[in-house]
């Protein structure tokens, strides 16, 4: 088996904390949102750790973790040992993978000499009994190394109490620019159609689970999701995210009434039950799969599309790990984009993983987090964006006004990255077919610029240029085309034979001029 190939940007986030080690940092926090690729960022570092001679305690939180991640070690080539019942111990190999739920039944571990304890879904590891124990008590002078896509806790306690320094890979909406991750459609509910949350009272940070369930697990409720995933997500393979194992097992029940293909998971499920649903969810036998606690973490199926919010959160961790799962892209199935239908308003309390703008390392002394800008509701298309904007980017609806109008369909959802794409892309197209426009009545390239800069009082991206004209795959007419185009400005407004040059490489690329103007004039 060959070992997986590493993106760019996973090697500099290993070489950022090799690093970051080499300086004397003893605990370093590893920050990689959803999709980024964690347990190969892990894999690699235990291979590295084997590789020096040197021995690692990889610690999860779930028992249905401890074989996702003993494959990826597989796929290194490691031996591993475990501390997991039912698991095979061995004490001498360099690795050792640990489950805290078994841990806190054994205790040769406690002598084990690790040199690097490494904790998976750290924001929730290292606060564990057996965390705080291995970082304090038994195994002081090892390396710490805690990984987590959302760094962030409820409560005051946080990582960086723990942890002094942290590296990190890129944002969400930088993996979705560079292709690694998939963009994402969020659908949310107005108001007066949202799951009413007046009598549900605040426990340990969060919403109490049993006055939530009255909340939320109402037929009503249930109906109307069901119908606008009928509406807005038809066919897709679908996630729930429920209150309890009865709500999951009313949603289920209502998808099934309606003649979709439907099952629940849970946290009782034994994991190959788990591994044969996921498995007919990936293949599209089964069309909507519910949970309750079970798939917002370690659940790995990049060709679902649609996740459902039902479960009002507090906890931003939480409901990024959710939309995470979402993320992935599926180039075996097409899966460029996901969608999420959010009943439980979480989006507009918690805000969109595509407005993290960097990483931090929170503490005690700083928890806290940025609360996302007010969303408003257009009056004609329905659409939910930003408070600031002026300009609805789906109809063109220009606010006078702050009045709001509510209706009772869900509405689309979009986040200030979004908003950033979407003017991007109207201003790439509107340059590209003004630059079709000017070539095609035989005015001057820089004709182009000027009408940009007047529409958006900004310069366009040079890069735009590139295929605007002649598209993809010019013919060699097209390119002789235009190079006597450019010829006749030239003549008519004193340019250099090197601006015609430069001008016919926008369009071509810079290696396709020799083979035209070897000929020139």
């Amino acid at each position: 088996m060959q070992p997986p190939t590493l993106r760019p940007y996973q090697l500099k986030l290993i070489k950022d904390l090799y690093t970051t080690l080499g300086q004397g940092y003893k605990r370093v926090a590893i920050i990689a949102g959803t999709g980024a690729g964690k347990t190969v960022i892990g894999g690699k570092i235990c291979a590295d750790t084997a590789a020096r001679g040197l021995r690692l305690m990889f610690l999860v939180h779930l028992d249905v973790l401890v074989g996702q991640t003993h494959k990826k070690m597989q796929a290194f080539g490691l031996r591993c040992g475990f501390i997991k019942a039912g698991w095979r111990e061995d004490p001498e190999a360099p690795i050792q993978i640990a489950s805290i739920q078994t841990m806190e039944k054994r205790s040769w571990w406690r002598k084990w000499p690790a040199n690097v304890v490494f904790f998976d879904e750290g924001h929730t590891t290292v606060f564990s009994q057996i965390g705080q124990e291995i970082i304090y008590e038994t195994h002081p002078k090892a390396v710490h190394l805690a990984m987590t896509a959302t760094p962030y806790r409820l409560g005051r306690e946080q990582l960086g109490d723990h942890m002094e320094i942290f590296v990190a890979s890129p944002v969400p909406s930088e993996l979705q620019r560079m292709g690694y991750l998939a963009t994402m459609t969020y659908y949310g509910v107005p108001k007066d159609t949202q799951v009413n949350l007046s009598e549900v009272r605040t426990i340990a940070g969060d919403f109490d689970e049993r006055e939530l369930k009255n909340a939320c697990d109402r037929p009503e409720l249930i109906q109307r999701i069901v119908e606008e995933w009928h509406r807005l997500a038809h066919g897709k393979r679908t996630i729930a995210f429920c209150v309890d194992i009865e709500h999951a097992r009313h949603v289920a029940e209502a998808f099934d009434a309606s003649g979709v293909t439907a099952a629940i998971v849970d946290g009782g499920t034994p994991i190959k039950e788990r591994q044969r649903l996921y498995s007919e969810l990936g293949a599209g036998k089964l069309l909507v799969l519910t949970s309750c606690n079970v798939i917002s973490i370690g659940f790995d199926e990049p060709s679902v599309e649609v996740g459902l919010l039902l479960r009002p959160t507090q906890s931003r961790a939480l409901h990024y790990q959710q939309i995470g799962r979402l993320m992935r892209i599926s180039p075996a199935t097409g899966k460029t984009c996901g969608i999420i239908l959010d009943q439980a308003n979480n989006l507009q309390r918690l805000g969109f993983p595509e407005d993290v703008k960097e990483y931090r390392l929170p503490n005690s002394r700083e928890p806290g987090e940025s609360q996302p800008t007010p969303t408003k509701q257009c009056p004609k298309c329905n659409r939910l964006m930003w408070g600031f904007v002026m300009i609805c980017p789906g109809c063109g609806y220009q606010w006078e006004t702050e009045l709001q109008v509510l209706t009772d369909g869900m509405v689309e959802v979009f986040s200030e990255e979004l908003l950033h794409q979407i003017e991007q892309r109207k201003r790439y197209e509107f340059f590209r077919a003004q630059r079709q426009k000017t070539f095609n009545e035989g005015a001057s390239p820089n004709w182009t610029k000027q009408v940009f800069y007047q529409r958006f009082n900004c310069s366009p991206d040079p890069a735009w240029c590139l295929g605007a004209i002649f598209g993809d795959a010019p013919s060699l007419g097209d390119k002789y085309a235009y190079r006597d185009y450019l010829f006749k400005i030239a003549q008519r407004y004193g340019k250099s034979i090197v601006w015609v040059i430069e001008e016919f490489q926008q369009e071509f690329g810079s290696d396709s001029w020799k083979e035209i103007f070897l000929q020139s004039k």
